[in-house]
């Protein structure tokens, strides 16, 4: 059996799939000249193959049937297509879909969307797997005639799997280095050291799919060395929402790639609560280039009341500046429109993200997804009815406190505000010189003022003075 795997390119600004958003996707149309400027570097750092469909290929290759890919550009000859789905651009997987039906090829959709909202496939697919599609996979694998949804059960062992096959899944990109910025430009090798969240969040769609379960040390050491030995020192990224769960795991994860005297480079995303300058360091002698984490929003209280554990902002400070020491890059999440947020909160909350320095930022809107505890709250809410504008970065609902306008203001007034100031460039550049930032300090007041001036111009509000 021929097995075609796709994974589309998104269309318009930068889209973001696979395990980005829990699987819903992720979709930055610029709307500013900063968010231009970021959306074309996503597309140049941030363009990384399905961790999923690779695991199928895997499967598949394993049990003797021929694999081919496509990422929308061309539909090859195939028995059967598995389509990734998701949220943000489920219009040009179904049309995908529906070409190739046409043919004669029989499809089905995968994924976190597929999983919660069948609805948006059920006319364009001969089968949808819900769940994890592993186990699904393997009975059509096995010769079974998948048709309708399919329940597919959650892998509980995951060192049962075997490695994903890049080679059949990644067509090759060149990737090289760009001064700071950890990730190599060319993106990277996606590897999920567990599946699931082991937090509450109630807004995360990261947990809704599957419980967290973990991979062995040895396991993840294993894939590594097997990717290595396959393409010559890899930048993997950890796709785990909480990396760095257990510290323990985490030194014992250290060790073994010391004793192996594996030479990679990788990022992962955590907790900040869940590091320290030791583990840091131990992290970075083996290869740790860049962190992710979530700040969200600088109110606790806020924090509590969508279940997510606040961590103070000594320990975020503490972390942050260890990395800068080390070399590490940092990107520090935001969500922007908590229904207890205003326009100050807001305003308060890009300040400290400034601040905070970390060499980037990413602010989002809050979005209830399905399936997600905040969606039982706010759909009554909710008054977008395109799904793909579930986005990340469009108002969907009815604020208590701000219209779409002004949040939609206040995020571009937030990346204008993090990047468009001379001490971002120091930042980054981790210049240390006591004049420099001096004169950097007088320069950002400046610069502050200005878009003071701009936002006043353009709302009646502005974000700070």
């Amino acid at each position: 059996m021929r097995v075609l795997l796709a994974d589309l390119k998104g269309g318009e600004g930068f889209t973001g799939k696979d395990t980005v958003a829990g699987g819903y996707g992720s979709r930055l149309r610029p709307f500013s000249r900063v968010t231009r400027t970021i959306s074309f570097l996503k597309r140049q750092f941030h363009e990384v193959p399905s961790v999923h469909l690779a695991y199928l290929a895997a499967l598949a290759a394993e049990a003797g049937h021929e694999v081919c890919y496509s990422d929308g550009g061309d539909t090859p000859e195939a028995d059967v297509a598995i389509v990734l789905s998701s949220l943000v651009d489920y219009r040009r997987e179904t049309a995908f879909a529906d070409r190739l039906r046409a043919r004669g090829v029989r499809v089905g959709f995968v994924g976190l969307t597929a999983s919660k909202l069948p609805d948006l496939f059920e006319a364009h697919a001969d089968f949808l797997v819900q769940g994890e599609p592993e186990r699904a996979f393997e009975r059509l694998l096995a010769g079974d005639r998948l048709t309708g949804v399919v329940v597919s059960p959650p892998v509980e062992d995951l060192d049962t799997l075997p490695f994903p096959r890049w080679d059949l899944v990644a067509p090759p990109r060149r990737r090289y280095g760009v001064p700071y910025a950890g990730r190599p430009a060319g993106g990277g090798f996606p590897l999920l050291a567990s599946r699931g969240c082991p937090e509450f969040c109630t807004y995360c769609p990261h947990r809704i799919l599957a419980a967290y379960r973990s991979r062995s040390v040895g396991g993840i050491l294993d894939e590594i060395e097997d990717l290595a030995s396959r393409f010559p020192r890899p930048y993997i990224i950890f796709r785990d929402p909480l990396f760095s769960q257990d510290r323990d795991r985490s030194l014992a994860f250290a060790d073994g790639l010391a004793s192996r005297g594996m030479r990679i480079r990788f990022e992962c995303e955590t907790r900040i609560d869940r590091l320290d300058p030791d583990l840091l360091t131990r992290l970075h002698a083996v290869g740790l280039r860049a962190i992710s984490f979530g700040v969200e929003s600088m109110s606790p209280a806020t924090l509590r009341k969508v279940g997510r554990r606040p961590t103070p902002p000594e320990q975020q400070q503490l972390v942050i500046d260890h990395c800068r020491d080390l070399g590490i890059v940092t990107a520090a999440f935001y969500v922007l429109g908590f229904l207890e947020d205003t326009w100050e909160s807001i305003a308060a909350t890009v300040d400290y993200a400034v601040d905070l320095r970390s060499t980037v930022a990413q602010f989002k809107l809050l979005t209830p997804y399905p399936g997600t505890p905040l969606w039982s709250k706010l759909a009554p809410l909710v008054v977008e009815r395109d799904w793909e504008q579930f986005d990340g970065f469009t108002p969907t609902f009815t604020h208590p406190h701000l219209t779409h306008d002004e949040l939609r203001f206040l995020l571009g007034a937030a990346y204008t505000r993090f990047y468009m100031r001379p001490s971002y460039l120091s930042t980054y550049l981790r210049v240390r010189s006591a004049p420099v930032g001096a004169v950097v300090r007088r320069l950002d007041a400046r610069v502050r003022a200005h878009h003071a001036r701009e936002e006043r111009a353009l709302m009646s509000r502005t974000v700070t003075c």
